[in-house]
């Protein structure tokens, strides 16, 4: 067998036999998590050294590990579904935004759903502009909002409209001139796993670097019945199980 065409489905049965996501076992394993599902959809292969780095922390031999039966990707047709409330809802605070993540009993969603209250009234106290993977639509449920990116103007939208960017571009959602309050939703999409708890523990750490609290990393864990608790962290874990 070669390792493009057979290493991510043996990252892949061996994460389903362990029970976990993308995101933990490239804790484990120390490959970041893109890199990690890319080689999971056989798009990219190891080097040497890395795969020597993959079989010791996974305590398999590459001989082992080559030997191992993969597991194909999951059929289309699987039947999965969510109904959002609050039993599957997590809340991360931070200090830009009020997130709401949605349905967040499905692990290895492509689509991430999320509800803001946008809380910054400018760019100035907004800060940075955001980046991470993937790309997002947004639509403004009530009040108005300004988008501001690296490579457009600012764009007002009001409440009924909607936005649709590339999540790389830097980007930032602030309150319009006069708005009080303004609360979006946001669905993000993107084609490596693990999209929202990358999502949830980039707002944790940002909370966390405005209070000078230790990086979100040394507590937060990826599965989401170890969500971190509501104290001292700012995210507000509420669902316990999790499908596949």
């Amino acid at each position: 067998m070669s390792q493009r065409t057979s290493l991510g489905g043996v990252i892949r049965r061996i994460r389903y036999e362990r029970d976990w996501s993308l995101a933990e076992m490239s804790a484990v394993v120390a490959i970041p998590l893109s890199t990690l599902a890319k080689i999971e959809r056989s798009e990219l292969s190891l080097t040497y050294d890395k795969l020597l780095q993959l079989s010791e922390r996974l305590e398999i031999s590459l001989p082992e590990l080559f030997s191992m039966p993969v597991v194909t990707q999951n059929p289309v047709g699987t039947g999965r579904r969510s109904i959002s409330g609050e039993a599957n809802t997590i809340t991360v605070a931070s200090r830009n935004y009020d997130d709401n993540y949605l349905c967040s009993d499905l692990r290895a969603k492509i689509m991430t759903p999320i509800i803001i209250d946008v809380k910054a009234a400018d760019i100035e106290e907004f800060g940075s502009l955001i980046t991470h993977d993937g790309e997002e639509f947004i639509y403004v449920v009530s009040g108005s909002i300004v988008v501001h990116t690296d490579f457009y103007g600012p764009t007002e939208i009001k409440a009924g409209g909607g936005h649709y960017l590339d999540s790389q571009m830097g980007h930032a959602y602030v309150r319009a001139p006069g708005c009080d309050s303004a609360t979006i939703l946001a669905v993000c999409a993107s084609r490596s796993e693990g999209l929202d708890q990358a999502l949830i523990e980039q707002m944790v750490g940002f909370s966390e670097q405005a209070s000078g609290s230790p990086p979100a990393g040394k507590k937060a864990k990826a599965k989401s019945g170890n969500r971190p608790r509501s104290s001292p962290s700012p995210i507000r874990a509420r669902e316990r199980s999790a499908q596949r």
